[in-house]
């Protein structure tokens, strides 16, 4: 084999200047380093790859392949699924979308699944931080709630692949349901319809309308409370949905009974004697649950909380709950209406500033805090909580781990250069940040503010 010279004459300028590099460094100099630093290692999240057979859209699911990928580089699923957009206000004022899945068999029927850190089911949601810029806001809340000791839903950090294109990050997550590992209630069956089987389990909703207009409700569907909103000024009501079992097979039974139960605690709280632990509310609700549900709100300020996205559930034989929590994508500082934006107001007091909004808070919440009993348990709680799991360094720290964990990943900057929003307005943003490190900072900030506030307002209560 031929060597050219210019070849030899290129190893040799290419070895001198190696060896007068290695004597420059050599050299006494304490200001040069023989050593250059390392680059950072990057720490993947988990990869979701999804191929759709036809254009998502909003209802039907349309059928298409997943792979999931933890971050071991270990394939988890590789599967056939159902996809459409979901979401109410965030798939028409958001370009990045978020998805409702359900994982399917070869034959596209529904087949439970389990894979990262999710028990075994079916129904799955991919969750889309938009306005969220910090990204992190549901996934704190949601291991917030856990951490007090009620179920929410799990959920992780993925990137996600999308017919060919790369889509950001995303939060992976339970879609909320009953299911053992989820709300965990009986499965009522439609002869259930008397005696204590009658009882449970039920999960009721408050919410937007289901259906082509989201302020139109129907008896099928819901049913209504009798005591007006407090504040309101536009005559609006309280609607109940029946989520489980749906509208389309819980039986006439039991529609009454849950509707008749929310008629009667409704009637106690609202009664002169609703602080008697016979005759008044407390005969109907966990309280407890009621408690930390209002805490988890109010160290958020959600501004859709108490009125919206709002889960109750009644097991058999038991007492309603609150619970669990969800979508909380406008919490925490980031809504610019209706003061959903400051760290010193209550956000059960709601209607006080927006009377005229459509989607009104119950009168529970005001009336709970008549009670000397209630106030008390919900001082007690606070005090236990900011000494643990809502104490200042927590909550950081659990921002802090969130934020490591993506940014070791690379996936803020990923994320943003495909969707370029930083330092410009997505509703309703109450901050903009030219950089996520200024969303999550105006995050962390918040939450100390917040926090504060609620400590000398609680106690004052």
């Amino acid at each position: 084999m031929s060597i050219r010279p210019q070849r030899i004459v290129f190893k040799v300028l290419a070895l001198g200047l190696s060896l007068f590099l290695i004597a420059s460094c050599n050299k006494d100099d304490d200001s040069v380093t023989d050593e250059t630093p390392e680059p950072a290692m990057v720490v993947p999240l988990s990869l979701v790859t999804i191929n759709t057979d036809a254009q998502i859209v909003d209802e039907p699911k349309v059928n298409g392949n997943m792979i999931i990928t933890a971050v071991d580089g270990t394939e988890q699923y590789d599967g056939r699924i159902g996809i459409e957009i979901r979401g109410s206000s965030s798939q028409f004022f958001y370009d990045k979308k978020q998805y409702g899945m359900e994982t399917r068999d070869a034959d596209n029927m529904d087949l439970d699944a389990a894979f990262l850190s999710f028990p075994e089911e079916e129904d799955w949601i991919i969750n889309a931080p938009f306005g969220d810029k910090s990204l992190v806001r549901n996934h704190l809340i949601y291991n917030l709630a856990r951490d007090m000791g009620h179920y929410a839903s799990r959920s992780e950090f993925v990137e996600l692949n999308l017919n060919g294109s790369y889509d950001g990050l995303y939060v992976f997550m339970e879609k909320l349901k009953r299911d053992k590992n989820r709300i965990d209630i009986n499965k009522l069956k439609p002869e259930e319809i008397s005696g204590e089987d009658l009882t449970g389990g039920y999960i009721i909703k408050i919410d937007k309308a289901d259906g082509p207009s989201e302020t139109t409700y129907d008896e099928l569907t819901s049913f209504e409370s009798s005591i007006a909103p407090p504040a309101s000024t536009m005559g609006q009501t309280i609607k109940f949905l029946y989520e489980y079992p749906k509208p389309d097979e819980i039986v006439p039974e039991q529609k009454a009974y849950i509707s008749t139960y929310f008629s009667d605690f409704e009637a106690a709280l609202a009664s002169d004697e609703f602080t008697n632990t016979e005759l008044g509310y407390s005969k109907y609700i966990d309280v407890d649950s009621f408690v930390d549900f209002f805490i988890l709100n109010e160290i958020s300020n959600n501004v859709d909380g108490y009125r919206l996205s709002i889960f109750l559930h009644k097991e058999k034989g038991e007492k309603l709950k609150a619970g669990p929590i969800w979508d909380f994508n406008l919490a925490f500082g980031n809504a610019d209406y209706c003061e959903g934006g400051e760290s010193n107001v209550w956000a059960y007091k709601f209607n006080e500033r927006c009377p005229e909004d459509f989607w009104q808070v119950p009168f529970w919440w005001e009336r709970f805090l008549q009670d000397p009993a209630f106030v008390e348990k919900l001082k007690l709680r606070w005090s236990a909580l900011r000494g643990g799991v809502l104490s200042n360094s927590s909550v950081q720290g659990k921002i802090d781990d969130y934020v490591n964990e993506i940014e070791a990943a690379d996936a803020a900057t990923k994320n943003f250069n495909r969707w370029p929003i930083l330092g410009t307005y997505v509703w309703p943003n109450n901050f903009i940040g030219n950089t996520y490190g200024a969303e999550v900072n105006y995050l962390k900030s918040w939450i100390d503010d917040r926090l504060a506030w609620l400590d000398t307002e609680i106690r004052a209560l």
